[in-house]
């Protein structure tokens, strides 16, 4: 969870500084924000399969060292690019190699991480080691945006670079004494097998992944074209919901299974997204957020005990990566879908629309139960 926490502290910093910078220091438009943005996540996508094979062969701790160092690395690129501001264009595309860079390690380190920990933990314990390891993770991002706001606006950018390229660095020191978890060497499971583990509890994951995106994207949005002030309440209560929910019953899905537990807290997210959606006032749309926050929290380690369970066990990271790319999936592309249906029939439509595509993660589940039970 710590190693998690300080991978993802460093992507956390950057985000919402990358905009402003690039946007007035380096003088692009939106197009090349998004661009240099989107490339961590599509370079974490592409990756997320390769650093789970990576951390079933070479073993988990290798997989985790190799990504902090992969994060060192980002950071010396953006000092790199902060150095060559006066070039836009040049500096622009070292900032792209940083986070296509950074992106790759943060799969290795999650992925690692995980595999890590259900090698420690045991199978049995599946559900609390992807809840509270995913818990790490959004604390972090949550933690990470405030400092780095903080160290830009005092800094500027390279003390953004210098914090990316030193804490993974660090860690590196830390984790390096700690035993290691061996690998499985050169005989593995065929990728067929795997992705079979993998597509069905991964397509109930990326359904209930809609109303997360929904929430990161569009609650802010939704508020202020209500009028509402402080919008970015109700991205806190779905967070402080989800960390809350994680660290207090993240064992339910070992206990009651988890297509079971992913069934019913399914139906709790999509209840909070019908709740965003008519909101009449402010304090029903946080309460919705939390509800989106409390469901969402145990669906995806819902899933993921089904994957688990399936998953041949010499090729667990393998089926976490592939998962945990079925996440990145969904958030890729809700975007710009849930933002069409806002642009042409309204934000409150978008979440009614979200909350339907979640819906339909329920049948899912119901199936993974009844391919249980025939086991």
């Amino acid at each position: 969870m710590a190693v998690v926490f300080i991978g993802f502290l460093v992507a956390g910093m950057a985000l919402p500084v990358l905009p402003i910078h690039v946007h007035n220091d380096l003088g692009f438009g939106s197009f090349i924000v998004g661009l240099i943005t989107g490339s961590q996540f599509l370079s974490s996508l592409i990756t997320r399969v390769w650093a789970g094979d990576f951390a079933d062969r070479s073993g988990p701790k290798k997989a985790v060292v190799m990504g902090l160092w992969g994060a060192a690395a980002a950071g010396v690129l953006y000092w790199i690019s902060a150095l060559a501001v006066s070039k836009p264009a040049v500096s622009a595309a070292v900032l792209i190699a940083g986070r296509g860079v950074l992106g790759g390690a943060e799969g290795l380190v999650l992925t690692g991480a995980v595999a890590w920990g259900l090698a420690t933990a045991g199978p049995a314990n599946a559900g609390r080691v992807i809840a509270w390891v995913g818990t790490a993770m959004f604390g972090a991002l949550a933690v990470g945006a405030p400092l780095g706001t903080a160290l830009f606006s005092i800094f500027g950018f390279s003390a953004i670079a210098a914090a990316t390229a030193l804490l993974p660095f660090a860690t590196v020191l830390l984790v390096l004494p700690m035993t290691a978890v061996a690998g499985r060497g050169k005989s593995f499971t065929s990728r067929k097998t795997v992705i079979a583990a993998v597509w069905l509890p991964g397509l109930g994951s990326a359904l209930c992944s809609v109303g997360y995106g929904a929430i990161l994207t569009f609650s802010v949005l939704l508020f202020a074209s209500h009028g509402w002030t402080n919008g970015w309440m109700a991205v806190t209560a779905f967070a402080i919901a989800l960390v809350g929910s994680r660290l207090f019953i993240g064992h339910l899905p070992d206990t009651l299974g988890g297509p079971v537990t992913a069934f019913a807290f399914a139906l709790v997210e999509v209840l909070g997204l019908l709740l965003l959606a008519i909101a009449p006032i402010p304090v029903v749309g946080m309460i919705g957020a939390a509800f989106v926050g409390l469901g969402y929290s145990l669906v995806f380690p819902g899933f993921g005990v089904a994957v688990v369970r399936a998953a041949p066990p010499e090729s667990r990271g393998m089926a976490m990566g592939l998962y945990s790319a079925c996440l990145d999936f969904a958030l890729a592309g809700s975007g710009p879908l849930l933002g069409l249906i806002g642009d042409s029939a309204g934000l409150q439509m978008a979440f009614f629309v979200a909350a339907f595509i979640v819906l339909l993660s329920t049948p899912v589940a119901a199936v993974i139960m009844r391919q249980s039970a025939i086991r």
